[in-house]
């Protein structure tokens, strides 16, 4: 009897065994064809106007090419990226990696993510596109390392720009300037009229630094800019010195309160006519048109910052594939919109960018847009250095620090001591 009732039990208990076995086996049938494989999660700090709005474009239309997958919007916000990079960088230390993420081209790109050994090349992704000659090869060395490429390029800022009250330029006989000379004798016009020349915001430091980055750029072109960031050129050098002079006459211009403000709240100097110009990137263009409902070559103008006539200083957004995700092949699906024509003109007239393509389609663009793009497939394109393209992060940090010293204290030698010591970091 007792073996009849451990047969019984044997065979009650395989039964068991099999229902949990199937059932694990549905479960992970489920998994490789349901939801939690076929998902992407999208990395970014877009949560603001206009940012929100095109990536949400980007996704509706990444979800109506392939309903079978899901989109996770894993956007952080706050601190223009500060908060969604650190968030990152846990992330990826702890090797749990987002599908993809957004990284500026770049030093913050190559010399951090992909020197890492975190991502993957993306070459015969390229290839296989046909996007090999649909973006400036400038712009596909911005996202290279080593020959191979490993991210896409999603849209364009411009960081040399200058924009300004057309009014207050008309009455008081104002001509746009195009060299630093021009520019001065302007501002001094401006001052003596009871306006502020130049508008700042650096409550972020960073505003200050775009500006010493154009300077830089203005005094050396756009060659010895790039050796400089790469090392060829010392911080000594006496052209250094010289953008570092006209840097600091350009801060006699600024308003009074520049350390409260931040950009928004400089650029509303300019909107209202108490300040007259503001060098920002494209994104300024945006807030004008879209939150202070101001208009394009009525109310505001542009130009390219003083003596970077033909030269762009890019910002680009991009997205690559990090090592170590389960889905690999769905994610190129989404970076495959991504860098379509279609994705990209979803994407940017929302955002108030223009596309990292040459032939997107000019007509979802305005007249800044229009010029923008144009100027963009002309001119030569140099590495931004306030938004982590240029040098590393642990560079830009210092820089920052040195210009909010600078900012202060005018200290022309000190400065120059700052970056040449920040240099081994680049």
């Amino acid at each position: 009897m007792k073996k009849l009732y451990g047969i019984m039990f044997l065979l009650a208990l395989a039964l068991v065994v099999s229902a949990c076995s199937s059932e694990s086996s549905g479960s992970d049938g489920d998994s490789d064809s349901g939801e939690s494989a076929k998902e992407v999660e999208i990395f970014s700090w877009w949560t603001g106007a206009g940012e929100e709005d095109g990536l949400l474009a980007l996704i509706d239309l990444f979800e109506e090419e392939h309903p079978d997958i899901a989109v996770e919007n894993a956007a952080v916000a706050g601190g223009a990226g500060t908060n969604a990079k650190a968030v990152l960088a846990t992330r990826m230390q702890g090797d749990d990696p987002p599908s993809t993420f957004q990284v500026h081209g770049g030093d913050e790109l190559n010399e951090g993510w992909v020197a890492a050994d975190k991502m993957q090349p993306l070459n015969d992704f390229y290839e296989e596109n046909g996007w090999m000659d649909k973006f400036p090869q400038e712009l596909i060395d911005l996202v290279s390392k080593d020959g191979n490429i490993y991210s896409v390029p999603v849209n364009i800022h411009r960081g040399n720009v200058m924009f300004y009250n057309m009014q207050v330029f008309e009455d008081n006989g104002i001509e746009v300037p195009t060299t630093f000379d021009e520019f001065f004798e302007v501002a001094d016009e401006l001052k003596a009229a009871g306006i502020d020349p130049l508008a700042l915001g650096d409550k972020e430091s960073w505003t200050a630094t775009q500006i010493f980055e154009n300077v830089l750029l203005g005094v050396l072109g756009p060659d010895d800019y790039k050796k400089l960031f790469e090392g060829e050129i010392g911080f000594d050098d006496e052209r250094v010195v010289e953008a570092t002079e006209k840097f600091g006459k350009m801060l006699d211009y600024v308003n009074e309160d520049h350390v409260s403000r931040n950009w928004q709240d400089s650029g509303q100097l300019v909107a209202n006519g108490d300040a007259a110009m503001i060098n920002m990137g494209d994104w300024a263009k945006g807030y004008f048109a879209n939150d202070l409902e101001l208009e394009t070559n009525k109310d505001f103008g542009y130009f390219e910052f003083p003596a970077t006539d033909g030269e762009f200083v890019v910002i680009t957004d991009t997205f690559g594939l990090p090592k170590g995700i389960d889905n690999p092949d769905d994610v190129k699906k989404f970076l495959s919109v991504l860098g379509s024509v279609e994705g990209q003109d979803a994407f940017n007239p929302l955002k108030g960018s223009i596309p990292a393509r040459v032939d997107a389609d000019e007509s979802n663009y305005d007249q800044y847009g229009k010029d923008t793009m144009a100027d963009f497939q002309e001119a030569r394109l140099v590495p931004s250095l306030a938004h982590g393209s240029a040098a590393s992060e642990g560079f830009l940090t210092k820089v920052n620090q040195a210009v909010n010293i600078f900012v202060t204290q005018r200290d022309v030698d000190a400065f120059v001591q700052a970056l040449e010591s920040a240099a081994p970091e680049m």
